[in-house]
């Protein structure tokens, strides 16, 4: 964290420092504010602050919730269609190699829901800011994220057909034409009787599920913290962070005046404002920081929810359930200094 933040912990400390210096090396006492007003504004900032950072802690567990629910859904569809394509209800029957052929391209394309998902999701938007400052530039160098290694016309090769790859690629919205592929193709393998009706509006229901976690994903993704929020609080934050040190060294020095009646070293207490102030700007900074880049669930920082992660995990279940050789499954995506993306 005090790495993340040494920039402006070294303005604080420098800018602290000039305040004493001008006020108590050259007697320039009219930089005076009320002690007052700053302590006011101080704590409208930490209700403000307080405020932020709920927010901005509800839109993350938000998403990791409804990631958790992309988990548990994506299992479903793996058991329901490894159990519910079969010859029970087909007036010709095929080989079990065909049945295995169509469970391998339902569960492929829904892999391919999933990449396309989480390259929509990682898709940078003009209020996401994280990598203008320089220390997030820092963090995105050390940690890798896959969507923005990877393109998606790579990832998605490898679970579609070549017509459906160039289908999918041709839409805007690319998570949503794979579900439509998935219904369409669940209706044919129904008019073939390789699936019955109950088990046909079973897999539907999934896909309607699968619609809902999406359209959800989309809304956090596409409708930002309030700007006038985020930009008001920026604001206030920055009033209170150039104020507070006019308003903290006179208290500090009157206190030293006091103490030189007695001790000899007494007006050295004024100098000690300084690392007060470098502490508490430190303190007030910090925390609107952690708001800012936490506003963005998907936008790739270390404090992300780690969809790249939980897509990865859910492509090695669900081809462990189509029993592939072990050597052909992806692994999933290491920690880079102790981060999962």
């Amino acid at each position: 964290m005090l790495h993340w933040t040494r920039w402006e912990t070294f303005g604080f400390l420098a800018f602290s420092t000039v305040v004493v210096l001008l006020y108590d090396t050259l007697g320039l006492t009219f930089l005076n504010v009320p002690w007052t007003p700053v302590a006011l504004i101080g704590t409208a900032v930490a209700f403000i602050l307080g405020f932020q950072n709920n927010a901005a802690y509800d839109r993350i567990w938000e998403a990791r919730k409804i990631w958790g629910g992309v988990v548990n859904t994506s299992r479903t569809w793996g058991m329901k269609t490894k159990d519910m394509v079969t010859n029970e209800k087909a007036s010709v029957p095929v080989s079990e190699a065909e049945l295995n052929e169509h469970r391998r391209i339902l569960v492929y394309r829904h892999i391919a829901w999933l990449t396309a998902l989480r390259h929509a999701m990682r898709q940078n938007k003009k209020w996401e800011t994280f990598g203008l400052h320089r220390t997030n530039r820092e963090w995105a160098k050390v940690i890798h994220i896959p969507e923005k290694v990877f393109g998606i016309e790579d990832d998605l090769f490898h679970y579609l057909e070549a017509d459906e790859w160039e289908y999918i690629l041709s839409k805007n919205n690319k998570a949503a034409a794979t579900l439509y592929l998935q219904s369409k193709h669940i209706r044919e393998l129904k008019e073939q009787g390789l699936i019955w009706e109950f088990a046909f509006l079973e897999l539907e229901n999934v896909l309607e599920e699968m619609f809902t976690l999406q359209g959800k994903s989309e809304r956090i993704k596409n409708f930002p913290y309030p700007r006038q929020y985020a930009t008001l609080s920026y604001m206030f934050v920055w009033i209170f962070l150039i104020l507070f040190p006019f308003g903290i060294v006179p208290e500090f020095a009157k206190i030293a005046e006091s103490l030189s009646n007695d001790f000899s070293w007494g007006w050295c207490f004024t100098w000690l404002a300084v690392p007060f102030c470098t502490i508490v700007s430190w303190v007030f900074h910090t925390m609107q920081r952690i708001g800012t880049v936490g506003e963005n669930p998907f936008e790739g920082s270390a404090n992300d929810v780690p969809i790249s992660s939980i897509a990865r995990g859910i492509e090695i279940d669900l081809r462990q359930l189509l029993e592939e050789d072990s050597k052909i499954i992806p692994k999933q995506f290491p920690e880079e200094n102790n981060v999962q993306m």
